[in-house]
């Protein structure tokens, strides 16, 4: 009988970065400042639609590639309590202060997992799935380097942490300054859309570029312990 030759399945993948702003913050943002007039929607189905966007793609996601993290999820309940926030009619200070601590409770984790077995930085930063952490591990070890290594990876847990704390503190200073309109209102639902269209430039962007910095340190901190090069580091091909 011939030989049964098995075959890798394909890892599903993720959708671009495009296909996640135009359903996360692109068409919520244009439904919640554009329809939420009477006119249109109104205030009321304008939150409802625009929030359906990214809880819906969030569910299709999930779905597709049957992925999920802790991180997925706590995005999963900020959409929910945002709408529940908007809905109920609450004072929009509950809305900054939930902007402000989803991201602020990933800071805490991600700090109170150095003391943990399955520190989050390999999440983030070094994991299978972007870098070559056997290859790394064992040149570590070869040159007598890994408790440097271990050093570098707390420093680099440390400028994650910040960006997340960043990320908290821009949330809820942007929602003070834009949710000023009486919740219920066509005026708060523009405000709401105006904040998500301004939490990718005012927010994603810093936070970005401060969580960039630690992966460059950390890889300018592999290539020196290691004196790996960086195709040797990267799964680039």
């Amino acid at each position: 009988m011939p030989e049964q030759v098995n075959t890798p399945q394909a890892t599903p993948q993720r959708h671009s970065v495009v296909v996640n702003l135009l359903f996360n913050i692109i068409v919520p943002t244009l439904i919640l400042t554009k329809l939420s007039s009477d006119a249109y929607l109104g205030p009321r189905y304008s939150i409802v639609i625009a929030l359906a966007f990214p809880l819906g793609f969030g569910i299709y996601d999930f779905v597709k590639t049957r992925r999920a993290n802790a991180f997925a999820i706590l995005g999963f309940i900020s959409v929910l309590l945002t709408g529940g926030i908007s809905l109920l009619e609450l004072d929009a200070e509950y809305i900054a202060i939930k902007e402000a601590s989803i991201p602020a409770i990933i800071g805490i984790a991600t700090l109170f997992s150095l003391y943990t077995p399955y520190p989050l930085i390999k999440t983030f930063l070094f994991n299978d799935e972007v870098i070559y952490t056997d290859k790394i591990s064992t040149a570590l070890h070869e040159h007598g380097n890994t408790t440097l290594f271990d050093m570098a990876l707390r420093n680099a847990t440390y400028l994650v942490a910040f960006s997340f704390f960043l990320s908290a503190t821009l949330n809820y200073i942007l929602a003070k300054v834009l949710l000023v309109s009486p919740p219920g209102t066509a005026e708060y639902s523009a405000e709401l859309g105006k904040m998500t269209g301004l939490s990718f430039p005012v927010i994603a962007l810093p936070c970005t570029l401060v969580m960039l910095g630690a992966l460059f340190y950390l890889v300018k901190q592999i290539e020196k312990l290691t004196a790996l090069s960086f195709d040797d580091i990267f799964r680039i091909h």
